[in-house]
């Protein structure tokens, strides 16, 4: 396979459409319908109130432990540390791992910043690697590619971090695979993937650290708080004891070292037990939603949706198009626009990293899939209480956008 370095130069440019004035209800007003608003499951006031009549509030006490055991069965990881928030236990999960300044992190570029913003803060270069067109999630053959390169240099990465996209898993029994071969540890954001599967297993499994997020956007949520999972014991203590400002076990204060206030309430970790027992039926209503986007728009031209390989299922946390301007005839911001004229929030998929200011003059390892996916790619709202006549309208919009 042909890899090419590309280095970080200016964001590609996307010419800006003229605004549109496709209106498909003109005249009516609806209530805004956002990308992925909480979806209550009904048990979560009877949870809060049981919480505060125990008395624990903070980050100790009986229902932390119960949301890690129940997240636990959901993930199929054996330790769990319930933390503040998915961006913490990112923090704490290169910390576990022993990352340095100077070291190098290599992730996914089709993700958010939060990925890599911990790594970076604690003095890491960053590296981006290029997706796969068929998941959009990284590519193992890039990853391949670019360990035996910096292998014969003798600059092997501190962590590889995949990223399972939208409610997507990453191939992750090929990239431990590959990162196995040079002792590479994988820690796996699985933020956006809470009831995913590859190959019949959680989103996560196999990795070193899988991470995932509750916060209020996810497909379970506590309206905020996340969880770092492993199948090594020391790890997931040592997560724990910096999350709780590294206190040594004493009468006194005694630090060794510094740690974080990154431990889990008690009223969190309340709402998102009560939410965990719908996860199924919420996997369930959004992957029926991103049906009903397929069957209401696939037959325009230029119009594809987000592809689930063959060896995962996804939760399509979001449902995630692509518009061929040429084929379609109007651009992603023309749709965009339109959709927001009518109450209607959509968003481009991620900015890649290696196009992010901040990053500048890190590279980007690969063919620049991701650059692609971003200028023609649009996230539709997929929460899993929307009404089908709320995702009419959004069909509809889209429809009039359409210059047949």
């Amino acid at each position: 396979m042909a890899l090419r370095l590309l280095p970080n130069a200016a964001p590609v440019p996307i010419p800006l459409p003229q605004e549109t004035s496709v209106i498909p209800f003109p005249g009516k007003t609806y209530p805004r319908l956002h990308l992925s608003p909480p979806h209550l499951a009904g048990g979560e006031i009877e949870a809060l109130r049981d919480t505060l009549d125990s008395g624990w509030v903070a980050p100790a006490g009986p229902m932390p432990i119960a949301f890690e055991a129940t997240v636990g069965v959901a993930t199929g990881f054996s330790h769990v540390a319930g933390v503040a928030s998915g961006t913490a236990a990112l923090h704490l999960g290169y910390r576990v791992l022993d990352l340095a300044p100077g070291d190098e992190v290599w992730t996914s570029t089709l993700t958010f910043v939060a990925t890599i913003a911990p790594a970076v803060q604690m003095g890491a270069v960053p590296r981006f690697l290029d997706v796969d067109a068929t998941s959009w999630t990284m590519d193992p053959d890039v990853l391949r590619v670019a360990l035996a390169a910096a292998a014969a240099r003798g600059r092997l990465p501190r962590v590889v971090v995949p990223v399972d996209l939208y409610g997507q898993c990453s191939d992750m029994d090929a990239i431990v695979s590959i990162c196995e071969r040079w002792g590479v540890p994988v820690m796996s954001d699985s933020a956006e993937a809470l009831g995913a599967t590859q190959r019949g297993k959680p989103a996560g499994s196999g990795a070193k650290i899988a991470v995932f997020s509750f916060n209020g956007n996810k497909i379970i949520t506590a309206g905020g708080g996340g969880v770092l999972c492993s199948e090594d014991e020391r790890l997931v203590a040592r997560a724990r004891f910096l999350a709780s400002q590294a206190k040594e076990a004493s009468a006194h204060y005694q630090h060794e070292t510094t740690g974080y206030s990154y431990g889990l309430s008690s009223v969190l970790a309340a709402v998102g037990l009560a939410q965990l027992v719908a996860l199924e039926s919420r996997v369930n209503a959004r992957r029926a939603i991103f049906a009903r986007y397929v069957e209401g728009l696939a037959d325009l031209p230029g119009v594809s949706f987000m592809p689930e390989p063959n060896w995962g299922r996804s939760t399509r946390w979001l449902t995630a198009m692509l518009i061929d301007p040429r084929a379609f005839g109007a651009e992603r911001e023309t749709v965009r626009r339109a959709l927001d004229a009518v109450g209607i929030e959509s968003r481009p998929v991620w900015k890649p990293l290696h196009l992010q200011p901040t990053f500048r003059g890190a590279p980007l390892f690969g063919p620049g899939i991701a650059t692609g996916l971003f200028e023609r790619g649009l996230c539709l709202p997929s929460g899993s209480g929307m009404e089908p006549s709320q995702q009419a309208r959004v069909i509809d919009t889209i429809r009039a956008c359409w210059r047949g």
